[in-house]
């Protein structure tokens, strides 16, 4: 990992990085298909949580 690195995304974020609409990434995160963590009163994804997401999905 390299200085700069996120390790955590925004559902906002992640949604542009997949490609797919934020509304589609709450529900993700709602039926547990996409992991996430509160941190306050956010909700962040892991990255690596992404990359597990789109291997499940091929």
């Amino acid at each position: 990992m390299t200085i700069g690195t996120k390790l955590l995304v925004s559902a906002s974020e992640a949604s542009q990085m997949l490609g797919i609409g934020k509304t589609k990434i709450y529900e993700l995160m709602a039926s547990g298909e996409l992991r996430s963590v509160k941190i306050g009163r956010s909700r962040r994804i892991p990255v690596e949580a992404l990359t597990a997401f789109v291997s499940a999905i091929e």
